[in-house]
This record gives C-alpha cells, structure tokens and sequence, in this order.
C-alpha cells in the first residue's frame, strides 16, 4: 500500500518536482526573494525541505554555491535530496549545536559573498529541550538585523526554516517574506502548496503550487 507524504518523517523530501501547476503571485524562486530574509514555517503536513530544496536545485543550476546550516540533532535525507537532481559534492553542509551558533555561522557564509542561497535550518527533534531552554526557532535581532544588510550586500537569499503554525508570528519584523509549505493531495498527486502569509516587497498574500512525485517505493 501506498504510504501518504504527509504521514512519512519530515526529513524525507520527494524526488523531483514537475512544471507548476496553479498559483498566483510572484512565484517563490531565487529571483524574488533574492537579497531578503526569508522564513518558511511548517507544522503538519510538513513539505518545507521540498520547497527549501527546489530553491537549493534552482541556485546549484544556475552556477551558485549553496550552503545548509543545520542543527546537530536534525537533519535531511540525502539519497532523496540527491533523486530531486541535487548535486551533494557541491552542497556545503554546516553541522551546529544550537540555534545562535547557527546564525553566526550564516553571517559569515553570507559576507563571504561566495553563495547565492544560505539555508538555516531550525528544525530540532529535541523541542522540550529546546523550548526550555529558550532557544527554539530564536536568533537574537541584531544578528538578524547584520544578517539582512549582508544579503542585501552581497545578493544573498538567506531562508530560515522554522516549525510553527500559520497563526504564530514570524521571527521578527525584519523578515520580509513569510511562507508555509505543505503537502496537498489532489486527484491521486501530492501538491506542494507554498502559501505567503507576508510579503513586504509586493504588499500582498499569494501562493506557490507544484506537482510532485515521492521517492521510490511510494506508488
């Protein structure tokens, strides 16, 4: 039997994506969000790795140097990101232990000014840890703040990734695009709905939706 996306783990990412099938607005490509922050959410349903990959695939056939920031208790699944036409040799993976190590790292990733897209991963399995702790989904607003001038600098697009439902606010107001991404099944495909909630540069809500098929064994 066929096992639902939204059931698997959300590390596990479909393998590739096909043409785009409905949407209105912008479009949620390197182009857009180029030079901004950018915080795409999830909670149920989770299909932000798919959206955030596709964002790593487009920048890597571009010629742009990607790099991921993860924390160390959380991660991806590389043998589907690799099927999605990933190229992993090329794809700079930074392994940290909490949240504020992650945001330093970025911010010299993205002065560096050798990558088009810096991914921040803030995923963690480990959220009683974390929640208690107070460092879930949380980078101080100065270094937010560094962050943006850096991306706007160098041309950088810098996607934070975060677990959270549509109704809790964004990191801070300092991110100028807001999204959640999730998984729709539709006529016996899985769509990935990528819904903006906040827009700065454009002043409206808008979505994102493609056609995806899963890894192998899911049909």
């Amino acid at each position: 039997m066929r096992t639902a996306l939204s059931q698997l783990p959300a590390s596990v990412v479909p393998a590739s994506t096909l043409p785009l099938s409905a949407g209105t607005g912008p479009g949620w490509n390197l182009k857009n969000l180029a030079r901004r922050l950018v915080e795409l959410s999830a909670s149920a349903q989770a299909a932000h790795l798919t959206a955030a990959f596709g964002l790593v695939l487009e920048a890597q056939l571009s010629g742009d140097n990607v790099a991921w920031i993860t924390l160390e208790d959380s991660s991806f699944f590389p043998p589907d990101v690799r099927d999605g036409g990933v190229d992993l040799d090329a794809l700079i993976v930074v392994r940290v232990p909490h949240v504020g190590m992650a945001g330093r790292a970025a911010t010299h990733l993205v002065r560096s000014g050798g990558f088009g897209l810096v991914v921040i991963d803030l995923f963690s399995k480990n959220e009683p840890t974390a929640a208690k702790a107070g460092v879930a989904d949380k980078l101080p607003v100065p270094l937010l703040s560094r962050l943006l001038g850096l991306a706007q600098q160098q041309n950088v697009t810098t996607l934070l990734l975060t677990k959270k439902s549509s109704k809790s606010p964004s990191l801070h107001s300092l991110i100028s695009l807001r999204a959640e991404a999730q998984w729709q099944r539709r006529e016996g495909q899985y769509d990935l709905s990528i819904r903006v909630l906040k827009d700065k540069r454009y002043g409206l809500r808008w979505t994102h939706v493609e056609t995806c098929r899963g890894p192998a064994g899911l049909y």
